[in-house]
């Protein structure tokens, strides 16, 4: 018989408390998964949009911890769009809002009122060309003053819209114009409008969370024309003579900076701490049990010859094999909930349904980890049992 055949009928001969312990390990195990999963993809997303949109550098204001709380003057966009270097700028002022899916009939009316991503873009924004319209048309200069939005394809699902219908966003109406579909997962689920007019309802004249941009490379190191064009744009100085509180950085340093996403991945490694350590307890709980029945059987096994490492590597064995096993059915769990998350109307459009395989093989690797800490004592535990004593135990 081999010594993984032996491993594996140890494990089958209780089927209840090896199913149990799977279950119990998988769950803890798909938690954090789908919450590492959740904040990769989020993180993916962000990175595929820049690249595919060709951007070379993200500017928001110094010091903000996010887009959301940014606040760039509009006199930088201005100025970087006036640099002969710079071969695009995509400004935008990106707000969570308060909308509603219909008008106040009158002032006492206070229409159901929800959430949602209004990003509102300047019309010679290049994002614009990334987009498929699935239906009516793009926004236009000629648009403007006329309060005209587009929605994504997942946000006109989930709220029955389509073209030619009108929202309320900040009390005010809004009137789709155009339904399209985003390589960005977030854009399919939220609402894009004129800039002028938004920054005018919520107060925020000349104002925008960020700017993207593209730098037209000549020179044979296009990494020194970015830099340039980083330096310069850190450089320019208000009508006083200050500096801007901006700050330019490339898409990789700018994501790996971004408060939401720190916080987001911290959060989702907090909770992994927490289900390694209830893994590792509930291993060593049903190891140590193991060790103790079978006490009498790991005697006659040192008595016929078994070195104590032998015995370490058995115990050690069953526990990985559980880990492995509890993996397996953690990361399917996973899987299947991510996508059944993303297809809830409430969460549809913010969370993308797969798990990157980078973060499944984190899953597997931690599950190890909790084979070897929560078997590490009862192996060690079987290992030091005399021969004579281990028979003679009832």
């Amino acid at each position: 018989m081999y010594f993984v055949t032996f491993i594996l009928k140890n494990l089958t001969r209780r089927p209840t408390r090896t199913a149990l312990t799977v279950l119990g390990l998988s769950v803890s195990v798909g938690s954090m998964i789908v919450l590492l999963g959740i904040s990769e993809n989020f993180r993916e997303s962000m990175r595929d949009t820049f690249e595919k949109r060709g951007v070379d550098l993200v500017g928001v204001a110094s010091g903000a911890a996010d887009q959301l709380s940014s606040e760039v003057d509009e006199s930088v966009v201005d100025a970087v769009r006036g640099m002969p270097e710079v071969a695009g700028v995509d400004a935008a002022l990106v707000d969570l809002s308060e909308m509603t899916l219909r008008e106040p009939r009158d002032e006492s009316d206070t229409p159901p009122s929800l959430q949602v991503l209004v990003q509102a873009w300047l019309p010679e924004n290049f994002g614009y060309s990334d987009l498929d319209i699935l239906s009516g048309r793009s926004l236009t200069p000629a648009d403007a003053g006329q309060y005209l939005c587009m929605v994504g394809y997942k946000f006109a699902e989930n709220n029955d819209k389509k073209v030619g219908d009108t929202i309320a966003i900040l009390r005010h109406k809004f009137t789709i114009v155009g339904v399209f579909k985003s390589f960005n997962l977030y854009e399919n689920g939220c609402i894009i409008t004129n800039l002028k007019e938004y920054q005018d309802l919520s107060g925020r004249k000349r104002k925008v969370t960020g700017f993207s941009l593209r730098v037209n490379k000549t020179s044979p190191d296009p990494d020194a024309d970015v830099e340039a064009v980083r330096q310069k744009i850190l450089a320019l100085r208000d009508a006083e003579g200050k500096p801007y509180r901006v700050a330019v950085e490339r898409p990789e340093k700018y994501l790996n900076n971004s408060a939401h996403l720190r916080i987001a991945k911290a959060m989702a490694w907090v909770v992994s701490l927490v289900a390694l350590l209830i893994g590792v307890i509930s291993m060593m709980n049903t190891m140590a049990m193991a060790v103790l029945e079978r006490t009498q059987e790991i005697g006659i096994l040192r008595a016929v010859g078994w070195p104590r490492g032998r015995v370490v590597r058995m115990v050690l064995g069953e526990a990985i094999l559980l880990g492995v096993a509890a993996a397996v059915v953690g990361a399917v769990g996973a899987v299947v909930t991510t996508h059944l998350l993303a297809l809830s109307p409430k969460v549809n459009g913010f969370i993308e349904g797969g798990v990157a395989p980078s973060v499944v093989a984190q899953g597997f690797a931690i599950t190890v980890a909790i084979g070897l800490l929560g078997g590490a004592y009862p192996a060690l535990r079987a290992a030091r049992l005399l021969p004579t004593e281990a028979i003679r135990h009832d």
